[in-house]
């Protein structure tokens, strides 16, 4: 049994987890007036392969809190349409020029540097406090209500007492775990391996998809390598490297023939990380004193690179709703559901479009074995119609019901 002396704070809100969601939805309520205490389990954000794209509606929001020019300052690489070939065809599958939106393209960014920044800004306001190195252990329970979360951390056991605990600590939620809250599986079919490539003179000036029978990778510019998503069957990392990582490497010089003098950089399985795919989604997202967003509350799938916009869409909305309960005391149970109504609809309608495209495209290229000879019938219509890439270029860069920023400035 640990006997160290448990040091406890207090705070209008916990919440629990300092990726996107946690980050934003404390610094929203910080500037808010808001006192926001963030538990992040890790040293540092840096973390790789992790959702890097930040989409026109989360620059949108940058721009409404007057950060944008300064966000922009960062390194990043603009995708203004996405790019695809599917066999031996290329296809433009979305244009972002015509959104009605301040950023009319998708900045390619390195989460721990967007993370970063909105920790630098959040330090500035005086209600907002950032705890590293603090790995929430459980919640604390009084008359059936949550009344705050436990870590532990380097200095000894630590206390969080707030009057709302959110849980934002991604798809693997302790918060929810430990709250009772039991997520509904919708399935995956797939699963990516991630890995790096360096980028020469010559190679393609823009991100692209490469869908070949039996595979798909993604290629993604971060300016001196490529980031590669390695799409396989549900299941199938395993047998990949029972084959060996020779074929592996044979296999990504054939879909993508200008990586061929390269593919050596994997020098082991240790250069190939295994992203496990899951989209599930919480039936009920809060309970008297608790609430979950982001991948807490509905896990995505990573197409599209969604779901840190989703996130924080759902911190936004978060805000908007409970600032002013908070600062009046504790937000009841009513104000937390409302946080829900608000953005269960675009969740489903969003994972409702990814499972179809898992199922019905995906799937189907990754289980075919005579080569692509031609667009599938929808794609041709995106190649034929032009004004048609509009559709998919709303539905990934704003999404379904974009939030806007309402909580005033009480500290800026």
């Amino acid at each position: 049994m640990n006997d160290d002396p448990v040091e406890t704070i207090r705070a209008d809100c916990c919440i629990v987890g300092g990726g996107p969601a946690g980050m934003m939805l404390g610094f929203l309520l910080a500037r808010a007036g808001v006192e926001a205490v963030v538990l992040e389990k890790h040293a540092d954000f840096f973390r790789d392969f992790r959702g890097d794209t930040i989409h026109p509606s989360t620059l949108e929001i940058f721009h409404e809190l007057g950060l944008l020019e300064d966000f922009l300052k960062l390194p990043h690489y603009k995708a203004e349409r996405l790019r695809g070939w599917v066999g031996p065809e290329q296809l433009t599958v979305a244009d972002f020029s015509h959104l009605p939106t301040r950023c009319k393209f998708i900045a390619f960014m390195p989460q721990w540097d967007f993370l970063d920044f909105l920790a630098e800004r959040a330090r500035r306001l005086p209600s907002f406090r950032l705890h590293m190195n603090a790995e929430a252990t459980d919640l604390i329970f009084e008359q059936g209500k949550v009344v705050g979360a436990r870590a532990r951390t380097p200095s000894g056991p630590l206390e969080v007492r707030a009057s709302l605990t959110v849980g934002a600590d991604g798809r693997h939620s302790t918060v929810r775990e430990k709250a009772g809250l039991t997520a509904v599986n919708l399935g995956a079919p797939m699963d990516v391996l991630w890995m790096r490539l360096s980028r020469r003179p010559g190679d393609p000036e823009e991100s692209v998809g490469r869908f070949e029978a039996g595979a798909i990778i993604v290629l993604i510019d971060r300016g001196d390598y490529w980031q590669c998503g390695f799409i396989i069957a549900k299941g199938g990392y395993e047998e990949l490297q029972r084959r060996g990582l020779p074929a592996f490497r044979a296999e990504v010089a054939r879909i993508v023939p200008f990586l061929a003098n390269r593919v050596e950089e994997m020098a082991s399985w240790e250069n190939v990380k295994l992203l496990t795919v899951a989209v599930d989604r919480l039936p009920q997202w809060s309970q008297a004193g608790l609430l979950c967003i982001g991948d807490a509350a509905h896990a995505m799938s990573p197409i599209g690179g969604v779901g840190v916009n989703l996130a924080i869409q759902d911190a936004v909305a978060a805000a908007n709703i409970l600032a002013a309960p908070l600062r009046a005391g504790a937000p009841g149970e009513e104000r937390l559901a409302a946080v829900q109504r608000r953005r269960a609809f675009p969740t489903r309608v969003t994972q409702a479009l990814q499972l179809f495209l898992q199922n019905r495209v995906i799937q189907s290229t990754l289980a075919a074995r005579a080569p692509l000879r031609g667009l599938p019938a929808p794609l041709r219509l995106l190649r034929n119609c032009p004004i048609l890439r509009r559709i998919p270029a709303r539905l990934i860069g704003m999404g379904v019901r974009p939030e806007h920023v309402t909580t005033p400035a009480v500290c800026d």
